[in-house]
């Protein structure tokens, strides 16, 4: 019985010890994406802080990409659509930027790698795309 009971409290520890690890992991994320898309707004000439207002945050993301404010409804009632929204609203993001398609699946796939990179790195904002 006792060596049931240590395997089951080391069984605990052992999960308690991953879900910190992947609890802190999932943070480190967060923090750089947001991290990123403030820098992006702040390129763009939007107030950061915007990025961390949950659906304003797509909402200056159409303004930056030059995208119908609209599209913005879509992307929340309208499902299998709203993938496509979401891509239209990241393509003209990745355009104000001078960059193409694989930045926008960058920005959509690795948001953790692309958003700051698009914040942090040498990509001026070119203004709305056409």
């Amino acid at each position: 019985m006792a060596l049931t009971s240590a395997l089951g409290t080391g069984l605990l520890q052992g999960a308690a010890d991953f879900g910190a690890g992947f609890l802190l992991v999932w943070l480190l994320v967060v923090v750089l994406v947001i991290a990123g898309a403030w820098k992006v707004f702040e390129k763009a000439g939007e107030p950061g802080w915007h990025a961390i207002i949950p659906i304003w945050n797509i909402y200056v993301m159409t303004k930056i990409g030059g995208v119908e404010w609209w599209w913005l409804l879509v992307l929340m009632f309208v499902p299998i659509v709203n993938l496509y929204a979401m891509y239209k609203i990241y393509r003209g993001v990745a355009e104000a930027f001078g960059q193409g398609l694989g930045f926008t699946l960058g920005l959509w796939f690795l948001p953790f790698i692309f958003w700051p990179l698009l914040g942090f790195g040498d990509y001026p904002h070119q203004g709305t795309p056409a």
